[in-house]
């Protein structure tokens, strides 16, 4: 019930649109332990701990402690190249109609001054998991159902798994590298924040990762902060994972980061610059991928690509740039981290849109009001 949209659709077997029933528990004293499907229960009176197995018809159990929980019994197995078995975890916010006592979320990204979280957890070998925080967020304040971004930081891969989509860079954030992942999968889109190497614990900022996903053209400011989760992700085997600690608050009615603008640059000189276009279309939607090359003989200190969609598609989420749409003409502006380009260098952003009639790619681009050349 984590995400039967994302795990099932990932794996062509799920329909948009499927509905899962969610069982609320009580509160937990120590050592609780919950074999039901969808069991959930109350820790410290403030966090939500859940069995959330909806990948397998194999029993799992969990151990609810009070600062988390541990994997007793994983008996169900799937393959590694599709989807997981299940996301026990524990959480706070609403996931499903299932609110955390007290909670202040959904809560506007723009109301957030801080979320800080702190995880410690405990791994075992001869496992295929991974382990990780889940943030989710949508347009409205929504507590029921999926929502339209989900954020995932990986702090342990094991097994030959991968995030939802492809790779599109690097980056640090809360003092770490971390390899960025995005896609969509039939249900939200996904950004994946994958640590090179296994981290125990960590005491960090949430909204740190939140503000990446937005300086990226992901949501806005406008956006809810529905509910964030840590917990596994088992593909085959899993008893002995815990999480041993977890603590998360989010403050409210401060001022979030504010997102990144591109500088004012002068056109590019000596050559110009050139933009490839690749796209992917189907019945009723594409993608397209557009990298931007500077053929110029100075560095590009921040960048704005325009040009003209042509009639029937209308752009639905973007990654790399902040992508506008008004009418026909598209504004994609760099985002935090890619804004320079070097002479000889390239810039990359992508996006996925819905399709209304038959698919043609556009023809002209203009960088910061200079005329591109096709790569």
């Amino acid at each position: 019930m984590k995400r039967p949209l994302r795990a099932l659709a990932a794996a062509g077997l799920l329909a948009v649109g499927t509905i899962v029933a969610v069982a609320v528990g009580g509160t937990a004293s120590a050592d609780t332990q919950i074999c039901e499907q969808y069991g959930s229960t109350v820790i410290g009176g403030r966090y939500v701990v859940q069995n959330n197995r909806w990948g397998t018809t194999a029993q799992q159990c969990i151990n609810v402690t009070g600062s988390g929980f541990s994997i007793t019994s994983q008996q169900g197995s799937a393959p590694t190249n599709g989807a997981p078995v299940s996301y026990p975890s524990i959480f706070v916010g609403c996931h499903y109609t299932n609110c955390s006592p007290g909670t202040n979320l959904p809560a506007q990204v723009k109301s957030i001054s801080s979320a800080p979280g702190s995880i410690s957890f405990n791994y075992v070998g001869g496992a295929i998991y991974d382990a990780a925080y889940d943030i989710w967020l949508d347009p409205s304040p929504k507590r029921d159902g999926v929502n339209a971004m989900e954020i995932m930081i990986w702090f342990n891969r094991q097994g030959s798994i991968q995030p939802i989509g492809s790779p599109v860079g690097n980056t640090n954030i809360a003092g770490r590298s971390w390899e960025v992942w995005r896609g969509n999968n039939g249900g939200n889109n996904v950004i994946s924040y994958v640590a090179p190497s296994a981290i125990q614990s960590m005491s960090f900022n949430v909204l740190d990762f939140i503000a990446d996903t937005r300086n990226r053209g992901a949501i806005t400011n406008d956006w809810y902060l529905t509910s964030i989760q840590a917990g596994f992700e088992p593909w085959q085997g899993g008893a002995g994972l815990a999480v041993t600690n977890f603590s998360q608050t989010v403050n409210t009615g401060g001022t979030p980061p504010p997102t990144t603008a591109p500088p004012t640059t002068p056109p590019p000189t000596g050559g110009g610059c050139a933009v490839k276009y690749t796209s992917n279309s189907w019945n009723n939607g594409f993608t397209a991928d557009v990298t931007i090359t500077n053929r110029g003989a100075s560095a590009i200190n921040g960048w704005t690509l325009t040009y003209s969609l042509p009639s029937g598609q209308q752009i639905t989420s973007s990654w790399n740039a902040t992508v506008t749409q008004s009418g026909s003409t598209v504004t994609a502006r760099n985002a935090a981290h890619n804004g320079s380009i070097s002479p000889g260098g390239t810039a990359s952003f992508g996006y996925q849109g819905s399709l209304n009639g038959t698919y043609s790619a556009p023809t002209s681009f203009s960088l910061n009001g200079v005329a591109c050349s096709r790569a």
